[in-house]
């Protein structure tokens, strides 16, 4: 869209703006919405379940990181900047319910209105609502953030520009959204963009990455202080404007949040034991029972919580790069796959203890079900069944080796499925028939020790295969440029998915993103079946509908042997300060982002 969009929509006259369309005459504002159907919380809720809007105020909480940072704003392309600081700094105009698959609440706006079939919403602004310097929030404030954050900002807000056909002023405090594509989750979506303070970065260049400029947003929390590199902290506003807001009741309850970062991640865990950190998350369950014994456990000052929740895997692994030609063939992909030996990795690293991943929307009602698709799945997959890989259709299981070092019968299956890919072992090195070695790069990044571990023991298994890849450790700002650019031949991933999958399951695995850099398409997948699906699940107007879809995205997913699958948590293990507390009420979602540390508090 030309850049200017947003000024030509912005000189409006507000007397032409407060003049209603006959479609919204019939529209109804109301207080939150959902997916399907009403949001399940009423008009006058209090707080979200999952909250307690009686926590005292007041502690801190404060956690390592594996890695480092070189900016602090979370709204553009450039630089490496801690994952949780854009869900901090700024609010949206809704806000989203853990407790339930898909349903927003307001936030900075007070009310939402949908046309007939979604094709528009419209937003109305709290009026007490303010940035965190004390200036109000505007719907000047709101359209350029839209503007500025789809066409300069981020990758991740790009898609959602392009779908907006208009954006105009219709009031002093309300705002609409006209789209150009059929998709009911964009009057979704649209209401949970960052809301940032336009006159900020007049005569500055937003896409400039660094230190000089943080983001001004509406959010309870500021950064207070900072080292490039070592440590974020921020410090919840006293004057915040939105604490009486029922969204916010119950959150934001912490004065203190810190972020301790560490170029080695080990020493994340040692930190934590030294009393450096006061919360931690345990990702190994070997790790968990063999190393959570240290005296402040034993004296009660550090509590261990498990956190169970019911949302989908989503995808934890090894991505291979279908853009290159090793990796096209589905049964090389299947061959190293087998070659894995997962059931060996898992006895080495977890002591068996950790289950694996099974597909992609494993561990929730979206997976896949055992067994040949059937009913409205099945339907659904017709269409292409002369394009889908084998498994799609009649069912895929992952294969699985009998947990030794030297299973021969998984060994030759992968030799027999080289082999019909065109591959064979020729004088102790895997060629083709031209000569050429089978070979790949995996790229990590520094400090990624459990992942340096793995691929240490799965290129030994390679080995026997006569198959040499090249290990390339790096850095993370050389990490995030070569992931961005899709220069690797297999790398470690996570997609975390959720209870209600949408647009963003275009950036992960449609095909338009294959060809963008910086996409969540690692994989490079550009499949007809994979985007028919996404639209199929986009366009759905009943649960069944939606359930089905994404059942059978999950089937093509899984059968494409795009990634080499890990471990599956479908728990949290947290150990932190017996100070520390949630509430007894958990999100469905369980240990998601928007619950820890927000819902949190302190309680001596």
């Amino acid at each position: 869209m030309a850049t200017q969009f947003f000024s030509r929509y912005l000189i409006r006259s507000t007397a032409f703006a407060l003049c209603c369309t006959t479609s919204m005459a019939f529209a109804e504002a109301k207080h939150g919405i959902a997916m399907y159907g009403d949001p399940a919380l009423p008009q006058d809720f209090v707080s979200l379940p999952y909250a307690n809007p009686e926590a005292p105020k007041g502690g801190k909480i404060v956690t390592g990181e594996g890695g480092t940072f070189d900016s602090l704003n979370p709204y553009i392309q450039k630089g490496t900047v801690p994952w949780q600081l854009r869900f901090m700094l700024a609010e949206s105009l809704m806000g989203r319910s853990y407790g339930e698959p898909f349903a927003l609440y307001g936030v900075l706006a007070e009310s939402i209105e949908v046309g007939d079939n979604r094709e528009w919403a419209e937003f109305t602004l709290r009026e007490e609502a303010k940035f965190s310097d004390g200036s109000p929030v505007t719907i000047e404030d709101v359209m350029w953030s839209y503007e500025k954050l789809g066409t300069e900002g981020h990758g991740r807000y790009a898609s959602l520009w392009t779908q907006i056909e208009s954006m105009e002023q219709t009031g002093p405090r309300s705002v609409k959204f006209t789209f150009n594509t059929d998709n009911r989750e964009l009057a979704l979506l649209v209401g949970m963009r960052p809301i940032l303070k336009k006159a900020q970065w007049d005569g500055l260049d937003f896409t400039k990455s660094g230190f000089d400029q943080i983001p001004i947003g509406s959010a309870p929390y500021v950064v207070s202080d900072f080292k490039a590199g070592s440590f974020v902290e921020l410090s919840r506003n006293p004057d915040y404007w939105g604490k009486d807001v029922p969204f916010m009741r119950g959150q934001a309850n912490l004065d203190t949040i810190r972020w301790e970062f560490f170029a080695d991640s080990s020493l994340v865990i040692e930190a934590f034991k030294a009393g450096e950190l006061n919360a931690h998350r345990e990702f190994n369950v070997q790790t968990w029972d063999d190393q959570y014994n240290f005296p402040a456990i034993e004296r009660g000052d550090v509590v261990k919580s498990i956190v169970p929740h019911q949302r989908p895997s989503g995808m934890t692994g090894f991505a291979m790069n279908t853009r290159l030609p090793q990796f096209q063939d589905w049964r090389v992909r299947e061959a190293l796959i087998t070659a894995f030996n997962f059931e060996y990795i898992n006895e080495v690293q977890t002591g068996s203890q950790q289950s694996r991943i099974t597909s992609y929307f494993s561990n929730s009602t979206l997976g896949m079900q055992d067994g040949p698709a059937t009913g409205k799945v099945a339907e659904l997959l017709e269409p292409f069944k002369d394009d889908l890989l084998p498994g799609a259709i009649e069912g895929y299981t992952l294969p699985v080796t009998n947990g030794t070092q030297n299973d021969r019968k998984s060994l030759r299956t992968t030799l027999a499925l080289f082999e019909e890919a065109g591959w064979t072992v020729q004088d102790g090195v895997m060629k083709n028939a031209e000569g050429d070695a089978f070979t790949f790069d995996i790229l990590l990044k520094v400090g990624d020790d459990e992942n340096q571990s793995i691929i240490d023991t799965y290129v030994t298994n390679l080995a026997q295969l006569g198959i040499k890849p090249t290990v390339t450790v790096v850095d993370a700002p050389q990490y995030r440029a070569r992931t961005d650019s899709f220069d690797f031949g297999m790398t470690n991933f996570r997609v975390g998915l959720s209870l209600s999958p949408g647009n963003e399951q275009k950036s992960y695995w449609g095909s338009e993103a294959a060809e963008i850099e910086g996409s969540r398409n690692l994989i490079g997948i550009q499949s007809e079946a994979v985007d028919s699906l996404i639209d199929t699940l986009l366009s759905s107007t009943s649960q069944d509908d939606f359930l089905a879809s994404a059942r059978a995205l999950d089937r093509v997913l899984t059968s494409g042997r795009y990634a080499i699958p890990i471990y599956q948590w479908n728990i949290s293990r947290l150990a932190h300060a017996k100070e520390l507390k949630f509430p007894e009420t958990l999100p469905i979602y369980g240990d998601w982002i928007g619950w820890q540390p927000d819902v949190w508090y302190w309680e001596d």
